[in-house]
């Protein structure tokens, strides 16, 4: 048997809820004061608390593509689950990190032309950065995630910046027509994180199809799930398809 840091609680659920936003922002990126504005990020992340979510996870781009300043301070005012707050390494967003004290935040890399995040942050080559950067959230009494692709060196570099957690990033694994060589790597990735202490999330294009199979990768903490999640929203309601997902995760690790 294999536990990961999340034992005796079992595998956590954080959802991201950005993509209630992008389709708030669909109609009224231009109204934000709109009182017709919909749907509500606040609503959105208490739906999710009710469902059995452990984290409300949200990401302020640069750009505003989604979430905006204010969403981000009344989902920690209103929702009382602890917030996980995505970043890119920039002054802009560290400066929003030490007014809004998140529980936890993730740096992640950020470019404007991709749709959504794309590949984990290049931990080796930034080391100076983002040691900086986890130095600083750390100094302010915020818990800091790097978003990873799984590469061993990557883990071992996430290990040396005194971040406490990587987030695994699990897009090829979603992506791959057979995951097998994909799994090995987030494999390997989690238990090589395990041993040097850090606690291993995952996150990104994970579903409900594909999530018996990521199971399979060890010691994992907590999974980080948006997209899936909300396009099931729209179906059966935000609460129900975070207990549909929260269903599937049970018995992680036994």
């Amino acid at each position: 048997m294999w536990r990961g840091l999340a034992s005796g609680m079992g595998l956590l659920l954080g959802v991201n809820i950005d993509h209630v936003a992008t389709l708030r922002q669909a109609r009224y990126a231009l109204l934000p004061d709109s009182p017709n504005a919909e749907p509500c990020v606040v609503q959105a992340a208490q739906e999710a608390k009710a469902g059995g979510a452990d984290s409300i996870t949200v990401h302020v781009r640069g750009d505003r593509r989604h979430m905006q300043d204010a969403d981000v301070f009344r989902v920690k005012a209103e929702c009382d689950l602890p917030l996980n707050l995505e970043l890119g390494i920039t002054e802009e967003m560290m400066d929003l990190a030490f007014r809004l004290k998140p529980d936890f935040a993730c740096l992640v890399p950020e470019t404007r032309e991709e749709v959504t995040t794309e590949g984990g942050l290049a931990v080796c080559a930034l080391s100076g950065t983002v040691r900086e950067a986890v130095k600083r959230l750390k100094g302010a009494g915020i818990k800091v995630s790097l978003f990873i692709d799984p590469i061993l060196a990557d883990v071992e570099e996430a290990a040396r910046s005194g971040a406490e957690m990587i987030e695994l990033h699990t897009g090829a694994f979603a992506n791959a027509a057979d995951p097998t060589e994909e799994l090995a790597r987030l494999a390997a990735a989690a238990e090589l994180g395990h041993k040097l202490g850090l606690q291993v999330n995952a996150g990104h294009g994970i579903n409900y199809r594909n999530l018996p199979v990521l199971l399979k990768t060890p010691f994992l903490a907590e999974l980080n799930i948006g997209h899936s999640i909300v396009s099931r929203a729209m179906t059966v309601g935000m609460r129900q398809a975070v207990a549909e997902m929260a269903v599937g995760m049970k018995g992680y690790g036994a």
